[in-house]
């Protein structure tokens, strides 16, 4: 079993900064590949960013590629987003998920065996 909650969402004006952090419970938090996804207002929850178990590999979407940093630190059990260079579209409600098994299917699959309850970012013009 896995518990995640997410921090560091909040209000920020376009091209700022935010990292959010999701702290996980339990011992075998690196066992867990780690995704960020995102669901703004009206639309489809989806996948930001996955990284590896131990870290090694890594996955972003497009729309965030070259902006968005995702890191772990498997001895505080916390997985982090560093968000640079923000746009309005960011605007969405963040949230973690661990998923066990191999990083492909963690970057191909929607099906997360455990969820954060979000943070939401805001993202002012």
């Amino acid at each position: 079993q896995v518990q995640l909650a997410e921090s560091g969402g909040g209000l920020v004006q376009a091209g700022g900064s935010l990292r959010l952090s999701c702290a996980g419970s339990g011992r075998t938090f690196s066992g867990y590949n780690m995704g960020w996804f995102r669901q703004a207002p009206g639309k489809a929850r989806g996948r930001v960013a996955v990284i590896s178990g131990s870290g090694s590999d890594t996955y972003y979407s497009d729309s965030v590629k070259g902006r968005f940093t995702i890191s772990r630190d498997n001895a505080k059990n916390t997985v982090y987003l560093q968000m640079n260079s923000l746009k309005p579209e960011d605007t969405a409600v963040y949230y973690c998920a661990a998923r066990g098994g191999s990083f492909i299917y963690a970057v191909t699959r929607a099906s997360y065996e455990y969820w954060g309850q979000g943070t939401e970012v805001t993202v002012s013009s």
